[in-house]
């Protein structure tokens, strides 16, 4: 079915400001992901969706990687992921006609929210060198175009492969071989914009990048910080499981810049309370802290913790727990015995009596769960705010004990299986011997790319060819216009994807699309019926089943894409039948079990309803595989964000109706917007003393030493309960005010969460574009 094209002009007319939400979920919740469901997929496409969404013989949501239950309900789904289930498996399709009738340059011009509207890819496209617009070509073609061009190459450090978080097991496996076998390690992905400051501050600290929690974990705490998310938005799922937590008798208490209705109260539609009563209170204490202010928060508990130790010796810190298993303490010591309280107060923007409350809350507590998102993660100081975060957990022996732990939320469904299964410019030894011991091949041991050192080599010219198994890297990726200068200079770029984004319209000098199965679809290949995997945050991994028949004949899956994309390339240079695992996923798991740490058995573990949880040594014994083989206290230097005068701090944020850089509408129901995304959110004192008003145009300009303001025109205002000092954009828009060299130390993350600012009332009105408010167009498909 083709769609009918929205309209992708401009006014700002229809733009409407309304007062933030103060719950989460709820029958609105309901209605805003069944009744579009209904309306776009119809009632037997829905209901054989939604009731086999995340089951255990089900498919396993696309968006957010929050873990499941052991008993789940009927309904086991939040809203966006509903809403992730109508984009991906809407039955609205491009014909071959659309792409004569648009060129690249025009795609270029339209809106993310546009682009996905019009419908699934269904056939491979191509775009020649020096051409306008794409055209539709055979698979054969395509594969012949990407092996002709990587065949001559000068050397395979000249093409980097890119992967997004929603590829399964398989396919990053499968992936990540014909990567190594082609000669290079230039394996960039998702992670390295957002978590890799995570995992590089527990690799180091606790010798795993991963959650130290199991799911059941939630439910046994006594105290759970919540820091830098937004659960109601990004994975409402977590919403229940505080919920359970909270009647168990826990204490939750947030910890975030803006006030967020996910994180005040939570109306859970399948409960009597939910639907028509209340709803339950989530946070106890609520610590609005200023932007770059986590650091200087947890120096200041950790403090708290060492002074009540120091009061009462033997009764506050688990001495046996750090005598066996950490090391650290006593420089910990001697530098928090100096941290200035003042200090403190000026970077988080809090007062004494309320660090105080929660560092009480961190002592009464024996069983303490940490968790954190990418408010954390984006910073210039992330990977050591990570470290306190660490430091805080080790004190009182709150790792490796139920109802404890460090909880990483990853914000993307199997962002942290591709890892696992070596999506990763620099995997350990370990595992590339493993590799290579298994199918023979000298395996590259050259450090490839990141995502940001990516765009700087296509700066350079030193790539020249660009593969992406999924995502959206050009419109998520920071600096906007120097990523798409920098992939416009590429000899090629391939996009393996379900629909139209941003990076399909910003290509190299020849271009393909090649269109994929989605996770709700059955995969049928030449041995059967066919399934993948996939890993949660909790390092649980199982299968998912897709369950509706393909949206048009002739799509392949991302196993057997990369198959015949790698057969092309590579042939029998390596002596591995490539075309043979397009046929028969098990001879990936065989491969898996043998080269993967915690894998043995593979694939008879996968077919277990519960599937299987990876090894997980802190959680499990207590065992830290770091460079000492102990736990890790460690010492930072606090280094607060400076706001200078008449200035803000800006983050970026998903609106509620967004899934990473997927725009499902134009509303943000729980921030009170709707039928727009050009706002900046201020708050009312600051704006007074800004000399600005409530729904003012304003040119938004960021500043960075040392290099020229970047500038987002015409944003309107919303006076918005931010903390003082602080404002915040929609991702990816605001992508433009972050320059590619301002990244996380070490990890190399995007700084995204405290961009210094300055507004200046804009010449220009703010404008959005005019579209329906529904995540797709209408069509009716039993």
């Amino acid at each position: 079915m083709t769609p009918k094209p929205p309209v992708d002009d401009f006014t700002d007319a229809l733009l409407h400001v309304a007062s933030p939400g103060e719950a989460a979920a709820g029958i609105p919740g309901v209605l805003h992901s069944m009744a579009p469901a209904i309306a776009d997929l119809g009632p037997m496409r829905t209901l054989k969706l939604l009731t086999a969404m995340n089951q255990k013989d089900g498919f396993d949501c696309m968006s957010c990687a929050w873990p499941d239950p052991d008993h789940r309900k009927k309904l086991e789904f939040c809203e966006n992921g509903a809403k992730a289930v109508i984009w991906e498996a809407t039955p609205v399709t491009i014909p071959s006609t659309f792409w004569a009738k648009h060129s690249v340059r025009e795609l270029a011009e339209k809106s993310e929210y546009w682009l996905g509207l019009q419908g699934r890819l269904v056939e491979p496209v191509y775009k020649p060198a020096g051409e306008d617009h794409y055209r539709p070509v055979t698979w054969d073609e395509a594969f012949a175009v990407a092996a002709e061009t990587l065949r001559g190459l000068d050397s395979p450090d000249e093409a980097a492969f890119y992967t997004s978080g929603r590829a399964s097991n398989e396919a990053a496996f499968l992936y990540q071989l014909f990567v190594r076998a082609f000669g290079t390690n230039n394996l960039p992905d998702c992670s390295n914009m957002c978590h890799e400051s995570t995992g590089s501050a527990m690799v180091e600290t606790l010798g795993i990048g991963k959650s130290t929690v199991a799911y059941d974990d939630f439910e046994k705490a006594e105290l759970i910080i919540v820091m830098g998310q937004n659960p109601g938005t990004n994975h409402p799922r977590m919403l229940t499981a505080l919920e359970d937590a909270k009647r168990a008798g826990a204490d939750i208490v947030t910890v975030n810049p803006l006030p967020e209705a996910g994180l005040q109260r939570y109306k859970n539609p399948q409960t009597v309370r939910g639907t028509i009563g209340k709803g339950t209170t989530l946070a106890d204490q609520f610590l609005q802290i200023r932007l770059g202010g986590d650091m200087a928060l947890l120096q200041a508990l950790s403090k708290r913790v060492l002074a009540a130790e120091a009061a009462a010796p033997g009764t506050v810190l688990d001495h046996a727990f750090l005598a066996e298993h950490c090391l650290g303490l006593e420089e910990l010591t001697t530098h928090l015995a100096d941290l200035d309280e003042a200090e403190v107060l000026e970077a988080t923007g809090l007062t004494s009596t309320a660090i105080d409350e929660l560092a009480e809350r961190y002592l009464a507590a024996d069983r303490v769960i940490i968790t954190w998102a990418m408010g954390v993660t984006q910073h210039k100081k992330a990977v050591d705010a990570i470290k306190e975060i660490v430091n805080l957990l080790l004190l009182r022996g709150n790792i490796g004990k139920p109802g404890a732990g460090a909880s990483p939320i990853r914000g993307h469904s199997n962002v942290q299986g591709d890892r696992t299964m070596g999506i990763w410019e620099k995997m350990p030894e370990s595992f590339l011997a493993a590799l290579e011991r298994e199918f023979g091949f000298p395996v590259p041991r050259k450090v490839g790319v990141d995502s940001v050192d990516g765009i700087r080599a296509l700066q350079r010219g030193e790539i020249k060819a660009w593969f992406s198994l999924g995502g959206n890297f050009v419109g998520a990726i920071s600096d906007t216009a120097a990523a798409e200068a920098a992939m416009r200079g590429t000899e090629l770029t391939v996009q393996i994807s379900t629909k139209l984004n941003r990076s399909h319209a910003v290509t190299g000098d020849a271009a393909l699309i090649l269109p994929t199965l989605g996770r709700t679809e059955i995969d049928l290949q030449r041995t059967g019926s066919q399934f993948v995997t996939v890993e949660d945050s909790v390092c649980a991994v199982h299968a998912s089943h897709g369950r509706i028949p393909p949206v048009a004949p002739g799509l392949l899956s991302e196993v057997a894409i990369i198959a015949r994309l790698a057969d092309a390339t590579l042939g029998d240079d390596h002596g591995i039948d490539w075309l043979s695992f397009e046929d028969d996923y098990d001879l990936i798991r065989a491969h898996i079990a043998n080269v993967v740490p915690g894998c043995e058995g593979y694939a008879e573990k996968v077919r277990r309803r519960d599937g299987f949880v990876l090894p997980n040594g802190p959680r499990d014994e207590r065992r830290f595989d770091t460079a000492t083989g102990k736990a890790m206290l460690t010492v930072n230097e606090l280094e607060p964000v400076v706001r200078p005068p008449g200035r803000l701090l800006l983050q970026t944020l998903r609106s509620h109706d967004q899934f990473n850089t997927t725009i499902y509408s134009l509303n943000d129901r729980y921030r009170g917007i709707k039928k727009g995304r050009r706002v900046i959110f201020v708050n009312p004192d600051d704006l007074a003393e800004l000399g600005l008003d409530d729904a003012q145009a304003v040119d938004v300009f960021s500043e960075w030493p040392g290099q020229p303001d970047r500038v987002m025109r015409a944003l309107r205002i919303v006076a918005y309960p931010t903390a003082r000092g602080c404002a915040a954009a929609y991702f990816p828009e605001a992508n433009v005010l972050v320059p590619l060299d301002a990244t996380a130390e070490r990890s190399n993350t995007p700084v995204s969460k405290a961009i210094v600012v300055r507004l200046e009332p804009a010449a220009e009105s703010v404008q959005e574009p005019i579209a329906e408010t529904t995540a797709a167009p209408r069509a009716a498909a039993d």
